[in-house]
């Protein structure tokens, strides 16, 4: 049995292994899956010596617990939260060593949905389609963690990082999505488009890793029926039966039957990857570029 191994004391609420995801399957059905914050899985492993595609942990909302079979460095950030080794106060978005058998407790987020934990290392579960992600959509890739789950790591690659705190940003008091109409916006009448990028929604709590779904005004259809199912991408905005929008995250269906008013741009994802529930929206229209 190898010390390389990472023991899971307490799972959290939905703790997931994580990676870049699985780009180019789209044909297959298969999502693109992911770290539904790129920036924060990206910074975690910079943090401690790892290239940016190593696996990490991504928790949701209430942490999780961790307990090393051999001495290794972590990092933790995304949703900013307490850290503590044995007990003791650990920094946030910086590396942390972690003596072999200590707990690492990731705490509660006090901001935000998501934190990430980077071990230098990465995490090391078999890949599948050439990556390690969890894929709750699909059930491609390890399962959700559970108490007792042990997670083997690999070999270190690098130093960690020289810095004492990292800057990262903060999850959103208010989510600002730059949207680009179609490829269905004239399945909606003119009104319906205009509320979308002047109504004020918020982010419901049925919210998850294939998106982030709305409260607020319905979105009122001028065609009837439903469409041949067809591709989606990340960040479309499909509107379902009840007219309310749902952002699509990284592990949305490849395909789908209702109509796409709109797209986000993708450097605005992440932050939607962080909004609780209750957060206002707005969708504002993207800037054109200049011919």
């Amino acid at each position: 049995m190898t010390d390389r191994a990472l023991c899971v004391d307490r799972a959290g609420a939905l703790t997931t292994v994580q990676d870049r995801g699985r780009p180019g399957h789209a044909h297959l059905g298969v999502p693109h899956s992911g770290a539904l914050d790129p920036p924060a899985a990206d910074l975690v492993n910079r943090l401690v010596g790892n290239a940016v595609d190593a696996a990490v942990l991504e928790t949701t909302l209430n942490g999780c617990a961790l307990r090393p079979r051999s001495p290794l460095t972590v990092a933790v950030g995304g949703a900013p939260c307490p850290v503590t080794v044995d007990g003791r106060p650990a920094a946030w978005g910086a590396p942390v060593r972690v003596p072999a058998g200590a707990l690492l407790e990731v705490g509660t987020a006090v901001a935000g949905v998501r934190s990430y934990v980077g071990v230098s290392g990465g995490i090391a579960v078999e890949p599948v389609l050439g990556s390690r992600s969890t894929d709750l959509l699909s059930g491609l890739g390890p399962a959700p963690l559970t108490d007792g789950t042990v997670l083997p790591l690999g070999p270190v690659a690098g130093p960690p990082a020289r810095v004492d705190v990292a800057p990262q940003p903060r999850p959103p008091a208010e989510l600002v999505l730059r949207v680009s109409l179609g490829p269905r916006h004239d399945w909606f009448t003119a009104g319906a488009v205009r509320a979308l990028t002047t109504r004020a929604y918020r982010v419901s709590a049925a919210s998850n890793r294939i998106g982030v779904r709305t409260e607020g005004p319905a979105l009122e259809r001028a065609v009837p029926g439903e469409l041949p199912s067809e591709g989606l991408v990340l960040g479309a905005v499909q509107v379902p039966p009840d007219g309310r929008p749902v952002v699509f995250l990284a592990d949305h269906p490849t395909t789908g039957g209702y109509p796409v008013i709109a797209v986000v741009a993708r450097p605005d994802l992440p932050a939607a990857a962080q909004a609780r529930p209750g957060t206002p929206i707005r969708f504002v229209p993207a800037a054109r570029p200049r011919s």
